[in-house]
């Protein structure tokens, strides 16, 4: 029993350091993390570069693979630390860590694949944990539910503008076809419709008649306004819910890996598991 017991606080510590990004030896172990990830992503891009990759080819390659050991260590310890690993290896995080981990391991038999180590680029968004940044985690939190009340208002939007392009673009062509401007057919009339309304304007089609150079003008005055609706919801939404209140505790739940917690919460809102105060 007594060595259960020991099984479990090793467990609690172990969890603290890894997860609680409010403590001292956990701030410390995730500032090194985002060190060593920092310098794994220096790594890939040198060796990317043609005289560096060639000539130091063997110094980075024995690197990245310590570099990927520790990560592996590191994704292992998570899932150990915590009583359903199932909660982290499926979370956010617990993905990007695996995405970042294997394409080391895949780059032994499929070629052409360890640059996407790059993708460790996505773990430094553990930097809002660990400097406890809590204004903009709370930001990010309303930025998400902005939009996710916005998704039906900007799906109908974005359907009136795709059909809005597609009577444009059918327009132009009925106007610009027989002029050899480039307008050979509806789905290209559409593009280019579609890259004058957004007002991007590659220049690869253009209108060569009075009335076409009129419509297109018609077209780029209507796409700054067109561009300025879905802010305009967006923002509204999020008006909206900076009026509520963002939990930004960065303690994570040892049970069922939920974290921003409430300042000061004993237990956790999601499972009711205690949380560790260390």
């Amino acid at each position: 029993m007594s060595k259960e017991k020991e099984l479990k606080n090793w467990k609690l510590k172990l969890h603290e350091v890894i997860y609680e990004a409010d403590t001292p030896a956990g701030k410390l172990f995730d500032v090194i993390l985002l060190f060593v990830i920092l310098l794994s992503i220096l790594l890939v891009m040198l060796e990317s570069v043609e005289g560096i990759g060639s000539k130091y080819s063997y110094i980075l390659d024995i690197s990245e693979w310590i570099i990927t050991v520790l990560f592996t260590i590191e994704y292992l310890a998570r899932i150990i630390s915590v009583k359903n690993p199932k909660t982290y290896i499926f979370s956010f995080y617990g993905i990007i860590d695996l995405l970042s981990t294997i394409p080391k391991y895949i780059s032994l038999f499929i070629l052409g694949t360890h640059s996407l180590v790059a993708i460790r680029a996505l773990r430094l968004l553990r930097v809002f944990r660990i400097l406890k940044l809590s204004r903009f985690i709370g930001e990010s939190a309303n930025f998400g539910k902005a939009l996710k009340r916005s998704r039906a208002k900007i799906s109908v939007f974005l359907s009136f503008v795709i059909v809005l392009c597609i009577i444009l673009g059918t327009v132009m062509y009925l106007v610009e076809s027989k002029e050899g401007s480039g307008f050979t057919s509806i789905p290209r009339s559409v593009y280019w419709a579609i890259v004058t309304l957004t007002t991007v304007g590659y220049g690869d089609i253009a209108p060569i008649t009075a009335l076409g150079q009129f419509i297109a003008s018609l077209i780029m005055i209507l796409g700054y306004g067109i561009i300025a609706i879905p802010t305009g919801i967006v923002t509204s939404e999020m008006t909206k819910s900076e009026k509520e209140t963002i939990p930004n505790n960065t303690q994570n739940c040892s049970n069922c890996n939920e974290a921003y917690h409430i300042d000061d919460a004993e237990f956790c809102h999601k499972c009711g598991h205690k949380l560790n105060h260390g």
